[in-house]
């Protein structure tokens, strides 16, 4: 059995971590970190520590209507994308411990494709 990060736990939700393989689970969000468990494996898990946490980057749809996934970039390991039911109460827990100007909003398809076209035809 993995021995839990948190102390005292702020939200317990279902939710879905996307790395390679689909994975299901729940998150755990407590006063030390950020926590997702597989809810069939139990020697796969994912544990980051607040101090760990570099960004959250949400993927925002319809104007605020729709959060399908949002990501925690770390400062050593990279990017973990989740995915839930309820994002919003998941993006308030974290929003407890990570400052508000490390929440981003991601960049839109127009967004990606504006800049690859600039960097294309950019003048050297």
């Amino acid at each position: 059995m993995v021995q839990s990060l948190n102390t005292k736990v702020d939200l317990v939700i279902e939710a879905t971590a996307l790395t390679g393989f689909t994975e299901y689970g729940k998150i755990m969000i407590g006063d030390k970190g950020f926590e997702f468990y597989n809810s069939r494996d139990s020697r796969k898990y994912i544990q980051i520590p607040w101090e760990d946490v570099e960004n959250v980057i949400a993927s925002v749809l319809l104007k605020g209507k729709w959060i399908p996934r949002y990501a925690i970039q770390t400062k050593k390991n990279g990017n973990y994308i989740f995915s839930s039911k309820e994002p919003k109460k998941v993006l308030r827990a974290i929003r407890k411990y990570v400052e508000p100007n490390h929440m981003v909003n991601s960049l839109s398809f127009f967004d990606v494709v504006k800049r690859a076209m600039q960097s294309r035809f950019k003048k050297k």
